[in-house]
């Protein structure tokens, strides 16, 4: 999973799901290039229409000639519906302190109808990256920011089918593609959890929701172009969720990805959630 995107579709999704309690989630997810990832979710409503969300993650890539790099991932947000028009802001930490990490602040408009829910979201990114050193190059510390753009739909075809939709565009301070043959080339792995996965150019998706009573099933697809490689990533995912007790639900996740920068990988999560309250 692209951790920062998959978290805020789960949250996304938290705050329907917790309406009148809370939601507890947990979720492993592994690849084939030896990318592991874990992530620990949980959403209150702290009101009948105000709901407080948070995240916590961690992943490890292995690399064939070096130690493994590990990135952390922490979110809060806190999102209120007006009705029909809700507002959200939220403040997140990603990365890995010792190499590229990130503090973002975003907030976000959306208007819910009976069928149909329209978001635009406004992304402020402050990178810190550490240039390492090398026998030509002394390393330093090279900071640079980013601006993004997105939006979302979500449109109830039937009462059992939905389709979704989202896009996002970033604007970075920095031409980072100048620095390529340098220090960005060791964040390189072949997975979608390394670090330069996060240094995204574009982003696009579309998913698909089945309702067939106990499960549901969504198929999810995705393309994003990286801004520092130029490469570009195709990805299929298909989700099955099934009731776990009276008050639980596991998902597992089965996808693909196609990469210029990494190949072909195959991807398995499984999440578990727990809901509470009235």
């Amino acid at each position: 999973m692209y951790w920062r995107s998959g978290i805020a579709c789960l949250l996304l999704a938290g705050n329907a799901l917790a309406a009148e309690g809370y939601i507890v989630g947990f979720g492993l997810e592994g690849d084939s290039a030896d990318g592991l990832g874990a992530a620990l979710i949980g959403d209150v409503a702290v009101g009948s229409k105000t709901w407080l969300t948070g995240a916590v993650a961690r992943s490890a890539v292995d690399f064939p000639d070096r130690p493994s790099v590990d990135s952390w991932y922490g979110d809060l947000e806190i999102d209120h519906l007006f009705d029909p028009v809700g507002v959200s802001l939220g403040v997140s930490y990603w990365g890995n302190s010792d190499t590229l990490d990130s503090r973002d602040w975003r907030g976000s408009v959306y208007w819910r109808g009976d069928r149909l829910m329209l978001a635009g979201e406004y992304e402020y990114r402050d990178f810190r990256f550490d240039l390492p050193a090398t026998d030509f190059f002394p390393g330093r510390v090279f900071r640079f920011d980013a601006n993004g753009i997105g939006v979302t739909a979500r449109i109830d075809l039937t009462e059992k089918v939905s389709l979704g939709l989202q896009g996002k565009d970033y604007d970075y301070g920095a031409n980072l593609r100048l620095d390529r043959n340098r220090g960005l080339l060791q964040l390189l792995a072949f997975s979608r959890l390394s670090l330069i996965n996060s240094l995204v150019d574009y982003r696009v998706g579309a998913s698909l929701g089945v309702d067939t009573g106990k499960r549901y099933w969504r198929f999810e697809t995705a393309m994003w172009k990286g801004e520092a490689d130029g490469g570009t990533t195709r990805s299929a995912t298909l989700r099955l969720t099934t009731p776990m007790g009276d008050r639980g639900d596991i998902e597992f996740g089965l996808g693909v990805d196609n990469s210029d920068l990494y190949g072909s990988v195959t991807i398995l999560s499984v999440f578990l959630y727990f809901y509470g309250g009235t």
